[in-house]
């Protein structure tokens, strides 16, 4: 789970394991999003850059990973970031010559992408109601963003299906099913399953009046495939990636412990059918 911020000011909010729709799941994702990006970006901001596109807490660069595509093919092209944070990886999308387009369900998180700057267009939105017309886009690109945190990820595929061109990719990175199966801790309490894999119930922090705060929906590697086929794309490839020496840094339940043990993250590399 990439949520590892507590909210200082109001009291700490009830984990559980819970149901939640879609219209709970976005209110909770974009009050969460907005009441914690200053923290976010206060505290992974170096790590992820101004500028960069980096897939997840290991690390993995798209700049050597070339999982859109060759980088020297990206000018010129068309790009969707969906859940895009201060858009950070459109900065460098807009760099290889590309025409990114910056999106996020949190006000406050595009408040920091202009802050940033770039030039970068900027769109406030959810992603299962994309606003854009039919075939904008030769690719979309999602690194930890949205997927995680609606009810019914197929929504997202089938609007990302629809504003690409024939060929299009989409490729997204979330938290790596298996680790659903541990708790979310960096140190070695977090190596011990502790739950099953096959319960999909979300996992859910809720106020004292039982209003979800934070949601966010776990699917198995299976369940993941599935999604990507019923949405109308070709799963290309899966990428899994290991923890590289370089990187010492904790982040909530990722560190080089784990790391080096068990997947943390998982990016589904996607074209349209």
């Amino acid at each position: 789970m990439i949520q590892d911020l507590s909210d200082l000011q109001d009291p700490e909010p009830e984990a559980t394991r819970r149901d939640a729709g879609n219209t709970e799941s976005s209110r909770a994702s974009r009050g969460w999003w907005d009441r914690h990006a200053d923290e976010y970006q206060s505290e992974h901001g170096a790590f992820l850059g101004d500028d960069h596109f980096v897939w997840g807490p290991e690390g993995l660069d798209e700049a050597e990973a070339g999982l859109l595509g060759p980088v020297s093919s990206l000018e010129g092209l068309d790009v969707l970031e969906i859940g895009a944070g201060a858009a950070q990886c459109s900065r460098w999308l807009k760099a290889q010559g590309a025409r990114p387009v910056a999106l996020d369900l949190s006000h406050r998180q595009l408040q920091h992408a202009l802050r940033i700057g770039g030039g970068i267009p900027l769109v406030e939105a959810d992603a299962t109601a994309l606003p854009f017309a039919d075939g904008s886009f030769d690719l979309a690109c999602s690194a930890y963003g949205a997927v995680p945190f609606v009810a019914d990820p197929v929504q997202v595929f089938t609007e990302v299906h629809r504003v690409l061109r024939p060929g299009g990719r989409w490729v997204f990175s979330v938290t790596h099913p298996m680790r659903w199966a541990f708790p979310d801790e960096p140190g070695p309490e977090g190596l011990s399953v502790a739950a099953s894999y096959f319960d999909r119930t979300p996992y859910v922090e809720q106020d004292d009046t039982g209003r979800a705060v934070y949601v966010e929906h776990h699917r198995t590697l299976g369940d993941r495939v599935r999604d990507v086929v019923a949405g109308g794309f070709r799963l290309v490839d899966l990428v899994e990636p290991e923890w590289p020496a370089w990187n010492s840094q904790e982040w909530g339940g990722w560190s080089p412990l784990r790391g080096n043990l068990i997947p943390g993250t998982a990016v589904f590399v996607c074209e349209r059918a």
